[in-house]
């Protein structure tokens, strides 16, 4: 695990996964299993065939050190068969110092 550089654009440091974490998500009348390919406390991108267009509405539950983060997302990037960038709008307390303890530990 790696972190990725950032940009002045970008709000939250990102860590790049280049394997073992995955994503289950689903909305929209589709349920899928992803690949995380970076990870930060904004959101997560992930790597796949199947992408949601747009602005679409997610639920995610991915497994963390811990514990089990479900959090709310939307799609805010796409490239077709390839990825899909998702933003964390909505997470519960205590899903939330799981995502932030990991990030904390691998941004060392």
């Amino acid at each position: 695990m790696t972190s990725e550089a950032t940009s002045k654009s970008r709000r939250h440091p990102r860590i790049s996964l280049p394997t073992g974490m995955t994503v289950a998500w689903y909305g929209g009348g589709f349920q899928q299993t992803s690949r995380v390919q970076t990870l930060s406390s904004g959101g997560l991108s992930v790597a796949g065939d199947i992408t949601r267009p747009l602005g679409s509405t997610l639920m995610l539950v991915f497994e963390v050190p811990g514990g089990v983060v479900q959090a709310e997302a939307v799609v805010r990037n796409v490239k077709p068969g390839k990825e899909m960038g998702l933003e964390f709008t909505s997470m519960r307390p205590q899903a939330r110092a799981l995502l932030d303890d990991l990030l904390r530990r691998l941004l060392r």
